[in-house]
């Protein structure tokens, strides 16, 4: 198996209480690790818990576990059980997500030898601070890898104090193994945003500023003629006092084109429509063509349950995760496969105006002109995610 300089170099130094990695995507960051994962477990003494921690017990599985298990088969690597271990080289590990604080308990009164942590930045910050305490052997080791995040972030200001830390810093250059093709494409898709710095030269870049500086009339309006039968759907954040967004988007392949939209500001009109009223938009919206699904934001319980009483059109909730489907419509609007019919005025308009919160400590954006920007990201979240 070859290595990068970047990962012998880490396999060779790697040795303190504390040794991380973080930078860029893509980089070889977490490679390595299904190699010296087993190395570690096979030196621990059993003075202590093997504990592997990510965001989710799923995202574990999905970035580590399966991936080892691809390598090394199912006899030595196992699936998570129903109390949360897993069978890896012979030894009982325990498999936990750090994203909510009430995982704190689960590490409480329990000593740790080896522990491995994934996306450490995604972690709840109380879930690390215990983890302090627990990795309380003379011979307590820690692995772990991540993509930077902003400056303010709690686990930067660790890696910034004088604990017992080894630190390697990975630009997405460092790792020989990707094409060059793809990596020109992810260099293109994050251009112009703040994953750029954080995700190709790895630097824990503050979001400021626009959310999707990479907008532009020249590139994304364009003029758009139906397409009888082709493949269309109806993304909605939905209002009572706050503005209602409804966009009707026309996909072709890995590409969607934003053909028309609704966009009502009760406050503005000085009149609230009904669940019943938004309903005849809708249909108005969706005129003649054949709607695959609504996208609804799942907060929405009233409005979806008129929209199912019709039995004309079917509901899915929308993936509401936010940050990765900035994420994901920033990537797309770079490398522009979405665009916008130059009648959609509403969500043109917030283009110009959606912004990063600059006084948070965490990635926040403003709760202010992003209802056709909510409603864009629930439909490229949830249907155009699959594309990628």
């Amino acid at each position: 198996m070859k290595f990068s300089e970047k990962q012998l170099e880490y396999w060779k130094y790697a040795n303190h209480r504390w040794n991380v990695k973080q930078g860029a995507t893509r980089s070889g960051k977490t490679f390595l690790d299904y190699y010296l994962i087993p190395k570690r477990i096979c030196n621990c003494t059993g003075n202590g818990l093997i504990v592997l921690l990510g965001n989710t017990r799923g995202t574990l599985n999905r970035n580590i576990l399966e991936p080892m298990r691809n390598i090394w088969g199912k006899e030595l690597v196992g699936s998570i059980s129903t109390d949360n271990t897993v069978s890896m080289f012979g030894r009982k590990v325990h498999t936990l997500g750090a994203d909510k604080v009430t995982q704190v308990q689960k590490l409480q009164g329990a000593g740790i030898e080896y522990c491995y942590g994934d996306e450490i930045t995604t972690w709840n910050e109380e879930v690390f601070s215990m983890l302090k305490s627990r990795l309380d052997k003379p011979n307590s080791l820690f692995d772990g890898t991540c993509n930077p995040d902003s400056p303010n972030h709690w686990f930067k200001k660790f890696l910034d104090s004088d604990a017992d830390i080894y630190l390697q810093h990975y630009v997405i250059d460092d790792n020989p193994f990707n094409s060059k093709e793809f990596v020109q494409n992810l260099k293109k898709e994050y251009s112009g945003s703040v994953y750029y710095d954080r995700f190709i030269l790895g630097q824990w870049a503050a979001a400021e500023g626009l959310v999707y500086p990479m907008f532009s009339m020249g590139n994304h309006v364009k003029s758009f003629k139906p397409v009888i039968g082709g493949e269309y759907y109806i993304s909605i954040d939905y209002g009572t006092v706050n503005p209602t967004s409804m966009g009707l988007w026309y996909k072709q392949g890995s590409c969607a084109h934003r053909v028309k939209e609704f966009y009502y500001d009760s406050r503005k009109s000085l009149h609230q429509l009904t669940d019943e009223e938004y309903y005849n938009k809708l249909c108005e919206l969706a005129g003649d063509y054949n709607i695959r699904y609504v996208i609804i934001d799942p907060s929405a319980a009233s409005f979806i349950a008129t929209i199912r009483r019709y039995g004309k059109f079917i509901v899915k909730k929308a993936d509401n995760s936010v940050l990765d489907g900035i994420r994901l419509c920033g990537a797309m609007l770079a490398s522009q496969r979405l665009s916008f019919d130059n009648s959609c005025s509403d969500i043109i308009r917030e283009f110009g105006a959606y912004c990063w919160d600059s006084t948070a400590v965490e990635d926040t954006v403003i709760k202010a002109n992003d209802h056709a920007m909510d409603d864009m990201r629930y439909f490229v979240q949830t249907v155009m995610r699959k594309c990628r």
